[in-house]
């Protein structure tokens, strides 16, 4: 289902960051929404997601955009990116904390982290209700600690009603010279 939707407003906003012609790992991507409008701007997509059923709907993704496809249950099996590095690393809607060390390992310097889940206080207007998958108040900013945190956001959103959390955070490149810019608007 989620092959059909437009992309994530957030990740829309700052894909300007993202390098062109980059590597982008999304994890958990469904249907993979944002691997096939990624894709259609020259990065080089990597999804990950346990359900076979949904990766099938990126198949064509494969041969004509060389898209990579892992099946895999990264809750209860082991990551299968080990020692792999991204330009970019899309995460949304969902959150499992024990991944995170992971997520952070697999961005490569200069790399950027696009995040967004739901947040506390969703319980109040729908699922996920369960704190394991909502949340705490700035736990985003704690989990990226070390990154340079280029935008953060946690408030509630309209239509559906929704309590989210996000951040894009890029991995400082100690061998740049100048400080990096990263742009609050495309250029």
């Amino acid at each position: 289902m989620h092959a059909t939707l437009n992309p994530s407003p957030w990740l829309q906003r700052w894909v300007h960051l993202l390098p062109a012609g980059g590597t982008v790992l999304d994890v958990a991507c469904g249907s993979g929404r944002h691997l096939r409008w990624l894709a259609g701007r020259g990065l080089r997509m990597t999804g990950i997601d346990r359900d076979a059923a949904a990766l099938a709907a990126s198949a064509d993704l494969v041969g004509p955009f060389g898209a990579e496809l892992i099946e895999a249950d990264i809750e209860n099996g082991p990551w299968p990116c080990a020692g792999r590095l991204f330009d970019a690393v899309v995460v949304t809607n969902y959150l499992w904390r024990p991944l995170w060390p992971q997520l952070l390992a697999s961005l490569a310097s200069g790399g950027v982290l696009v995040y967004e889940t739901f947040a506390a206080g969703n319980q109040t207007v729908g699922k996920p209700s369960r704190p394991d998958f909502l949340l705490q108040p700035g736990e985003l900013l704690t989990s990226c600690a070390g990154l340079r945190i280029v935008a953060y956001e946690d408030g509630f959103l309209d239509h559906p009603d929704r309590f989210v959390q996000r951040v894009v955070a890029v991995r400082p490149d100690p061998g740049a010279g100048a400080p990096a810019r990263h742009r609050l608007t495309p250029p």
